[in-house]
């Protein structure tokens, strides 16, 4: 059986405030040097969801 390689990314999270119990910054993706504003943890979460997938995707072609 041929184990899969585990894709990881790299980012950089500057949280710059702490307003209504979550946080607001910019998260950097290292590999791409792509940056993006978010305005909750949540979509924090969701931006670096986002970008791992679209790196095993790219990387499945």
């Amino acid at each position: 059986m041929k184990e899969k390689k585990k894709e990881l990314g790299t980012f950089l999270v500057q949280v710059q405030y702490c307003q209504n119990a979550t946080w607001q910054g910019e998260i950097v993706w290292t590999e791409k040097n792509q940056r993006q504003r978010f305005r909750s943890d949540l979509e924090l979460l969701r931006l670096m969801d986002s970008a791992l997938e679209q790196s095993i995707q790219t990387s499945e072609r």
